[in-house]
Order: structure tokens, then C-alpha cells, then sequence
């Protein structure tokens, strides 16, 4: 059973910053796809980066590039998204997500683990 908790959410103002945290149990985030997706009121939910450690592979959705970063570590089997330069946009449930072995793309249904969000709000 792969089991995902996410923590690290908070509210700030814009240009602030946030590092969201996902601990996954049950398999290996070196060895298997581990997504971050966002969901903001109203709207549906959105990929906004995919990792692939073990090819060292990511890929970041438009909107957050060059702001937001994905890392994981290994030993402590958690992947960290950092998230600079923040926008009331950005405001949202942040959830994790994994699947076994590569990621599969933006589609929420290919990715049968989840976590239960945390929530980022970014306001002046």
C-alpha cells in the first residue's frame, strides 16, 4: 500500500515563498514517478510538476517554471517542491501523487495514489 502525506502549506503574500513536503511510504520515490498537482476553488485539478529521480527527469507545468522546483531525497523518501516567487494564481490544495515507475504524463486518472493536500494561499 503507497501511502502519501503532504505538509508545508501556509499562507504568505505575494513574492513570498513556501517548501511543500511529500513523505511517501509503501515504494520507493527514487525508483518511481511522484507528482505534484493543484487544485484551486472552482477550477480542476491541474499537474504542476513530474519527477522521475531515477533518470533524473522532470518536467514543469508552464505556469510554474523557473519559480518552482522539485527535489526529493532519497534516505528520508520525500520529494520537496520549493515554490519562489509566489502569486495569488498560485493559490490552491496542493496535492502529491504517485505512480509505479515513470510518470504518464498530466492526466490526474493515470495516477492511482494520492495524498490529502495542503493549502497554499498566497494574499496580501
Amino acid at each position: 500500500q503507497v501511502h502519501l502525506v503532504e505538509s508545508g502549506g501556509d499562507s504568505v503574500q505575494p513574492g513570498g515563498s513556501l517548501r511543500l513536503s511529500c513523505i511517501v511510504s509503501g515504494h520507493s520515490v527514487s525508483n518511481n514517478c511522484v507528482a505534484w498537482f493543484r487544485q484551486a476553488p472552482g477550477k480542476g485539478r491541474e499537474g504542476v510538476v513530474l519527477l522521475n529521480a531515477f533518470v533524473a527527469g522532470t518536467a514543469y507545468a508552464d505556469s510554474v517554471k523557473g519559480r518552482f522546483t522539485v527535489s526529493h531525497d532519497g534516505a528520508k523518501n520525500t520529494v520537496y517542491l520549493q515554490m519562489n516567487s509566489l502569486k495569488p494564481e498560485d493559490t490552491a490544495m496542493y496535492y502529491c501523487a504517485s505512480r509505479s515507475q515513470w510518470c504518464d504524463g498530466w492526466s490526474q486518472s493515470k495516477y492511482p495514489f494520492w495524498g490529502q493536500g495542503t493549502q497554499v494561499t498566497v494574499s496580501s
